[in-house]
């Protein structure tokens, strides 16, 4: 059975624990065992900066473990997918893990975050509330997410059918 370990920001989820039980069931359904990054348990007594290495520790190690991974891309705390899951995919394409992603996000960057137009020197250029260039590849994703991994539009269950559906 292959392994898949899934990042996202479920862990920060009010019932996360339950909620990556959900997750690594609906994984078995699909015929993958699910690696959530909470079934690591952290020694007691950690101080925050030893317990915040620690969790880095154990998550790099599953997904090093993971045949796989499965990531939430969805926006978190603003327009953005989680920084640290953006992390665990980069971390999982320079292992040479296939990444799948999920996201409800279909419209493009532009129809996600842009508010306008500026022009510098001439160049016209779409802006961000904060008037960011905006990129415009016509992908969902910042390109290097969209570039790295299998993209799927949905949920997690969506993803992992496409999953279960590709050549191992």
């Amino acid at each position: 059975m292959r392994s898949v370990y899934l990042a996202g920001f479920d862990v920060f989820l009010p019932d996360a624990v339950a909620h990556g039980e959900r997750l690594k069931t609906l994984c078995a359904t699909y015929g993958f065992e699910g690696l959530f990054p909470l079934d690591n348990a952290a020694p007691a007594g950690l101080s925050d900066q030893a317990l915040a290495q620690w969790i880095y520790q154990a998550n790099i190690a599953l997904i090093r473990r993971a045949d796989m991974v499965m990531a939430n891309l969805n926006p978190f705390r603003g327009a953005e997918p989680d920084s640290g899951t953006a992390f665990e995919v980069g971390y999982a394409i320079a292992c040479g893990k296939p990444v799948w992603a999920y996201t409800s996000q279909a419209g493009s960057l532009i129809d996600q975050v842009a508010v306008g137009a500026a022009a510098d020197d001439g160049v016209s250029r779409i802006v961000d509330a904060q008037g960011h260039t905006v990129e415009d590849f016509g992908l969902n994703l910042n390109l290097m997410l969209a570039c790295s991994a299998h993209v799927v539009i949905g949920g997690a269950a969506d993803c992992l059918a496409s999953m279960a559906r590709a050549p191992a």
